[in-house]
Order: C-alpha cells, then sequence, then structure tokens
C-alpha cells in the first residue's frame, strides 16, 4: 500500500510541474524581478469553468468549506481522498439552474470494497443550454437556425485508507466541451489528501486537494472551415475565381486548476446530535484566493425513528466580491444583494432505520451577489 501511495503521489508532483511550467516561464523578464511581487494570477485565460460548479446540496450549502469534511458519494468531487471513509455503497443525483437560464447536473455512483479500505466511484456533470437562436450580421433578428451549448465531464475515482487516520484519492477525468458545432476535449486529475484524529472525543480532519491538472481545451469542428478568395491571376481579373479552402485555428484554454485546503472539527458529537465548523483557503489558477467557513448541526436519529435532520450555512469571501462592475462606467449601479454575494445556507432530511437502505434529500440556497441567487437540489440513496 505505501509503494501505492508513492507512486500516487509523485504522478500528481510531476502533472503539477508540467502544468505549472507555463506559469513560471511568465516570471522571466528583461531584469531581476522579486518573484514574491510577481502576479501570475491567469485571468480570464481558463475555459471549463463547470468544473469548478461543486456537486451536490450540502457541499453548496456550507460555501464550498467541505473538503475536510466529506466522507460520502460527493466525495468523488469534492476530495477523492474521502471517498474511503464511505461505510456503504450510493448513488446521489444533484440540479440547480445557474445563472443566464444555464442548468448543472451532477450525479455519482461509489462503492467501497476490501473491507472498507478502498472505494471506487464514477460520477458526470453536465452544463449548458439548448435552442438559442443564430444572430449574425446579415440576419440580426436571427437567421432561423439554433445552437446549443454542452459541457460534460466523465470521471473516475479510486480511494484507499493507508491507515485509521490518512487516506488519499485520486480521479482521472475526461472533459468535453461543444459550443454549437465546434467541440474540444482534455484530460485532467484530481488529488486528494485527509487525515483525520481526535481531540479527546471530538473528531477533527484536515485535507489537501489539488483539481483539474490536465491539458488545455482547443476547439475544432466544420463551422472553422472557410473559403478564401483568391486574386485571380494576371491578366484574367474578370474571371470568377473558385475560393481556396481553409481552416480557422482557435486558441487553446487551459483548465481552471484549484488548490484547497481544509479543516474541520466536531464541538460536538454524540449519538444524539453532531455540530461540526469547518474552514477552507482556496487558490484558483484564474482568479484571486478565497476563504470560507461553515457550520453544520446534525440531528441523528430523531426519538429513535430513523429519521434526522441537518442545517448547515456558510459565507466564502473573495476579493471580486468588492467589484463594482458600474463604477468604470461611471455611474451608480442600483442593484441589489452585492454584499450578500459567498452567503449560502441550507438543510437535509435522512431516513435510515439500519436495513441496509437509506435516503436524504439535501437544499441549499447560495447567493451569486449581481447575479442573483440559486438553488439546489440533491438526492441520495445508501445500500
Amino acid at each position: 500500500m505505501m509503494r501505492l501511495f508513492i507512486r500516487v503521489i509523485g504522478v500528481a508532483v510531476v502533472v503539477g510541474l508540467f502544468v505549472t511550467a507555463p506559469a513560471n516561464a511568465q516570471q522571466v523578464v528583461d531584469e531581476p524581478t522579486n518573484l514574491a511581487d510577481v502576479d501570475n494570477t491567469a485571468y480570464g485565460t481558463t475555459a471549463g469553468e463547470f468544473l469548478l460548479l461543486g456537486a451536490g446540496a450540502r457541499g453548496a450549502a456550507l460555501g464550498g468549506a467541505y473538503a475536510a469534511l466529506v466522507n460520502d458519494i460527493d466525495a468523488l468531487y469534492w476530495n477523492p481522498a474521502g471517498l474511503a471513509l464511505m461505510d456503504r455503497g450510493g448513488v446521489l443525483v444533484s440540479t440547480y439552474k445557474y445563472v443566464a437560464d444555464t442548468r448543472y447536473n451532477w450525479a455519482g455512483i461509489a462503492f467501497p470494497f476490501g473491507g472498507g479500505a478502498r472505494a471506487v466511484g464514477v460520477h458526470v456533470g453536465t452544463f449548458g443550454f439548448s435552442n438559442q437562436p443564430v444572430y449574425t450580421v446579415d440576419a440580426p433578428d436571427g437567421d432561423g437556425t439554433q445552437y446549443d451549448v454542452r459541457s460534460t465531464y466523465l470521471g473516475l475515482t479510486y480511494s484507499q485508507n493507508f491507515s485509521d487516520r490518512f487516506s488519499a484519492g485520486i480521479t482521472g477525468k475526461l472533459i468535453v466541451d461543444a459550443l454549437g458545432e465546434t467541440t474540444a476535449s482534455s484530460y485532467a486529475l484530481d488529488f486528494g489528501t485527509s487525515f483525520h484524529a481526535r481531540i479527546g472525543e471530538r473528531p477533527i480532519s484536515a485535507s489537501f486537494v489539488i483539481q483539474n491538472l490536465g491539458s488545455s481545451l482547443k476547439h475544432d469542428g466544420t463551422p472553422l472551415g472557410v473559403g478564401v478568395e483568391r486574386d485571380p491571376p494576371q491578366g484574367q481579373q474578370n474571371i470568377p475565381q473558385q475560393p481556396a479552402e481553409a481552416r480557422l485555428r482557435t486558441k487553446d484554454w487551459a483548465l481552471p486548476i484549484m488548490f484547497r485546503f481544509g479543516v474541520a472539527f466536531d464541538f460536538i458529537n454524540n449519538s444524539a446530535s453532531r455540530l461540526t465548523v469547518m474552514g477552507e483557503f482556496n487558490q484558483p489558477n484564474n482568479s484571486d484566493p478565497s476563504a470560507g467557513g461553515a457550520l453544520e448541526f446534525a440531528l441523528l436519529d430523531i426519538s429513535q425513528s430513523g429519521f434526522g435532520a441537518m442545517l448547515r450555512g456558510g459565507y466564502q469571501y473573495q476579493t471580486d466580491n468588492n467589484i463594482d462592475p458600474t463604477g468604470a462606467a461611471g455611474f451608480e449601479s442600483t442593484a441589489s444583494g452585492q454584499g450578500l454575494d459567498g452567503l449560502s445556507f441550507g438543510g437535509g432530511l435522512m431516513f435510515d432505520r439500519g436495513y441496509g437502505f437509506g435516503l436524504s434529500l439535501d437544499y441549499a440556497y447560495r447567493n451569486l451577489g449581481l447575479l442573483n441567487a440559486t438553488h439546489y437540489w440533491s438526492a441520495t440513496v445508501h445500500w
């Protein structure tokens, strides 16, 4: 097992060096520079942003500060190491309506094996919209055709407990981005660790996760084929010429890499209830770092009925929460709710009578500031 762990660590480090090499190269300038003062953030230079939209209503209600706590099917997204902490198999599906009438759907299925020491899972996420009219210069009111946008990833995760206090996991992803009649594909890796211990009788856990280390997206398709007018031979200016076939080349776009470090601690943990506080620091490659905190309170097996309930709340602070998008234009914004950007809350109901079958339903509200709010729903079945 230790050899496998060392190999996984080695692969993650090597891939990380290759992915971050271009970013390091950007720091080479004409004169010596203090690297600590160089802002290498790749603002607006990544694609596949749907890879950062999460999975399940539980993580959304906690503001994304979830990587250190997760120990169920949604670990397939938040932290592959948490999958090995599952005690039984299950399936989770979630959906929510995002901005501009787009929708994001996610589903995962996972199975522990090896006496609970290992787990595997498959997950898929889709984002996009459909049946949108095509507008052109010649047809500003629409040319009668429609187009769809569909971004999809398919992931396979393996997770293992290396001791009673440490687990690690790795995910391989295939990503396909379809914009109208053009498509792009890439491959990526996620790697996560989970360290779990106790302070007295109270569980504490810490995690480190790297997401979306992989190749870039470069679109191609039929619409990129064009005809280029050729100059007629000398003396034949009045003779029509057949256009020469040519193909437009698109720019390749990097994936949105995310580094997560989180901690979770149970202030209350007994057979009737649990109160967990958690915090997380995130460093993406396409924006400024952010940090968040959250609380989850759970009532377990209420009156020995098999029913349980959870209340959750969180807040994620990021520097772009303070941006005034209208200030540069010289007028004041009339939109409300910008100060609440990053606020989230929600809850869940669960039922488990111990017959090998369990069901839970979860909801989350997330404030997106000027982009208004969104609502998450998810359902989980265990066996």
